[in-house]
């Protein structure tokens, strides 16, 4: 492997998040956050020693009342595991579980949580063996991933076995046990809670929902340019003074962009075909910039998120008589990732509706120039017709993620103990669905946008920079043929291009 993403509790982002998730690096722990862990545990005992702890010393929800007699203690934390271990439905991909793992690793190292650094020992090592815990896909409602972190502390401990990743390291063959893995721990009072007390499982998603979309969206300036140019387009939308007189960050990032992959200068001077263009075209910086900043606030709030302390109780090392102490709180509540989360799937839809509109343009004789479809057969063929049909079916499933944001959501819960919930848990989930589906709806424009130019040579500068990924890579990928054919192999081609021209 080679690559390594350093955990210490201060650093991680959704890049390196992605980074473990997908076996492109290994995890690495220095000894400094070790020692951080270390001392957060230490604290709990001693906290824990001096004074009554939820979780600790009592039960949990509507039972934080009810004290745990002290021949009781030894077996709370196991009980605790094994009652909240009682997620449903289908098993959560590998991917999204391992990078749980590594967000939990990180936010221990972080400092705070008591407890004891041997877990992050544990799944350091599940993480480089390319292991994974069985997880289903309901249990949480934003306030914590207990049903999901259960069953990583089952595995954790041996009880539960550990599965290979079918892109992992482990060898033999997907989804089963592997030969061995990382050393059963032994619970210590606390561990359970501590443990389970996170929002792991839900930032791994949002962080692998913030990767991707961030290679999408950076891909998208490529496609569009492709299809201004397949339709001849104008640049003054995207000329820079346009964009210096309403200077929003990121309509002028994604009209720089454009005029950058078409060779454009600053201020264009090449008339397109019509006085002005269709809003597919024209408004794409003002609908396409909103995304790309949608996209850095989730960023930005994932830092945060995965670098910190959540559990509850926070444990101090700097308590109000200067020794340890332990704080009761709703720091795990996550309201601030589900909102950036919901923000975002609407965001992604007003670029992704922008990008349906270019694809149906494309087939438009009247905007092109050439047949209907961009047909090449007998009178009468298809072409790209049914690509119209795909994208938007892809773009359905966008639209009904953010037309339902999730933080509107409502629960009630533990005999009304817990009166709220952010449901950031259900917001990660609909982003996930939204990227992949924006991934489907890009890949449909890219295949029109690219037959479009090959029937109308000489529409791009040659030494624009989007004309030599056309040249090569994508004119290498994408099939040549026009005679009416199952697009499908197409589409998933240019799916695999797509990072390619983020790169451009």
């Amino acid at each position: 492997m080679g690559s390594y993403v350093v955990l210490d509790g201060t650093g991680l982002d959704a890049d390196a998040v992605a980074a473990i998730a997908d076996h492109e690096a290994e995890p690495t722990v220095l000894p400094e956050a070790y020692g951080r862990a270390e001392r957060s545990w230490h604290a709990a005992r001693q906290a824990a020693a001096a004074g009554r702890l939820y979780g600790r010393h009592t039960g949990v929800g509507a039972n934080r009342m009810v004290l745990v007699s002290e021949d009781d203690q030894a077996g709370q934390d196991l009980r605790l595991l094994r009652s909240h271990a009682g997620g449903i439905g289908a098993p959560i991909p590998a991917r999204q579980v391992r990078a749980m793992l590594a967000v939990r690793a990180n936010q221990v190292l972080a400092g705070g949580s008591g407890l004891q650094p041997a877990v992050v020992t544990a799944l350091v090592a599940a993480l480089r063996l390319g292991l994974y815990p069985a997880v289903p896909e309901h249990g949480a409602v934003g306030t914590g991933d207990l049903t999901a972190l259960a069953q990583a502390g089952l595995a954790l401990i041996g009880e539960q076995p550990w599965l290979r990743d079918p892109a992992g390291s482990a060898g033999g063959p997907a989804g089963e046990p592997p030969d061995a893995g990382p050393a059963a721990i032994t619970l210590t009072q606390g561990d359970a809670l501590s443990l389970m007390s996170s929002n792991a499982l839900t930032l791994g998603q949002a962080a692998l929902a913030c990767h991707d979309l961030d290679v999408l969206l950076r891909a998208t300036h490529a496609v569009a340019a492709l299809s201004l140019a397949g339709v001849s387009g104008s640049l003054e939308a995207y000329a820079a003074p346009v964009h210096a007189l309403r200077p929003y960050p990121g309509a002028r990032r994604a009209a720089a962009e454009v005029r950058r992959l078409l060779g454009a200068p600053d201020i264009p001077v090449t008339p397109g075909r019509r006085i002005q263009d269709p809003y597919g075209f024209r408004a794409f910086p003002q609908v396409h910039g909103p995304a790309m900043e949608a996209a850095a606030v989730l960023g930005r709030i994932l830092s945060v998120e995965v670098n910190c302390a959540s559990e509850n109780p926070l444990i101090s090392e700097d308590g109000p008589d200067g020794g340890p102490a332990a704080f009761h709180h709703g720091g795990f509540f996550a309201a601030p990732l589900g909102l950036a989360l919901d923000q975002l799937s609407l965001a992604v839809l007003q670029t992704a509706q922008l990008s349906v509109s270019r694809l149906t343009h494309l087939g438009d004789p009247e905007m092109t120039g050439l047949r209907p479809f961009l047909a090449c057969g007998p009178a009468a063929s298809s072409g790209t017709m049914i690509l119209e049909y795909s994208a938007s079916s892809a773009l359905a499933e966008i639209r009904a993620a953010a037309s339902a944001p999730a933080s509107a959501g409502h629960a009630v819960l533990s005999r009304g103990t817990e009166e709220a919930a952010s449901f950031a848990t259900q917001a990660a989930r609909q982003t996930l669905r939204t990227v992949e589906a924006y991934r489907l709806v890009l890949s449909c424009e890219l295949v029109a946008a690219v037959r479009a130019l090959r029937l109308q040579p000489g529409l791009l500068a040659p030494d624009a920079p989007v004309s030599a990924a056309l040249t090569a890579g994508v004119s290498g990928t994408l099939p040549a043929a026009t005679e009416d054919r199952p697009l499908t192999a197409d589409v998933a081609a240019a799916a695999g291009l797509l990072r390619t021209l983020a790169d451009l």
